[in-house]
């Protein structure tokens, strides 16, 4: 008896597994979308730098001159480019998880002739960039691999699943890159939420290609204007 159900659960567990897919790659994509949109870096003023300094809520800092966001990753974590000690932008962390970033024109700027005191303040109480054990630090990292599991699900799944209707498997390998992670939300809701109909016209390679740099420059637009009309505290970036 016992054999029997273990057979039974042995074929009935790819159809377990297709079923609960869906709500597991969901699950996981909303739990990077808050630990990502918690994390990412915000614009702030040097009068918030300040603050922060005078109440001791900054853990971790590291002058730069911009941010290593280049990676065509969707799940890349923005990092300062490289340690510049005469950068214009301060970056900090603070002690709930979040990162904020300023312009101050460097630690040399006019009228001050030698190194700032907020810069010998920010040496003497707070640690440098990447320090062990910082929360900001752990909340990006977390965002980042939460992602990389995103894209090895997807990957594994569009590779060795079933053959996809809408397009090609090359199709949503494009279209899974768009930032986000809007590709792989799209996959899930058409070939495995709602899959589509067997005679399906099936987009091609390249096509999915065009979606991604079309659907990538409509996104940037749209989180600009998102940003501009409700701030860099709501729509970071």
């Amino acid at each position: 008896m016992t054999s029997q159900r273990v057979r039974s659960l042995g074929r009935r567990l790819p159809a377990l597994t297709a079923a609960g897919l869906p709500w597991a790659l969901l699950l996981l994509w909303l739990l990077w979308a808050a630990l990502a949109w918690w994390s990412a870096p915000r614009e702030v003023s040097v009068d918030e730098l300040d603050r922060d300094l005078a109440a001791g809520r900054v853990v971790t800092f590291q002058r730069t001159d911009g941010w290593d966001d280049d990676s065509a990753l969707w799940g890349h974590v923005p990092e300062p480019r490289y340690p510049a000690d005469q950068g214009g932008i301060v970056a900090w962390t603070l002690p709930n998880g979040q990162i904020r970033y300023t312009y101050d024109g460097g630690p040399h700027s006019w009228p001050e002739p030698g190194p700032s005191a907020r810069d010998a303040r920010l040496t003497a109480t707070a640690q440098a960039w990447r320090a062990d054990g910082a929360p900001a630090h752990r909340v990006s990292d977390a965002a980042a691999l939460t992602a990389v599991a995103i894209g090895l699900i997807w990957l594994f799944v569009l590779v060795n699943g079933r053959p996809p209707c809408v397009g090609t498997r090359w199709y949503w390998f494009w279209v899974g890159l768009l930032p986000f992670g809007v590709g792989v939300l799209a996959w899930v809701h058409r070939e495995r939420r709602r899959p589509a109909a067997e005679r399906a016209a099936r987009h091609s390679g390249w096509w999915g290609f065009g979606v991604l740099i079309l659907g990538g420059i409509g996104l940037s637009v749209l989180v600009a204007g998102l940003r501009a009309l409700l701030g860099g505290t709501v729509v970071p970036g």
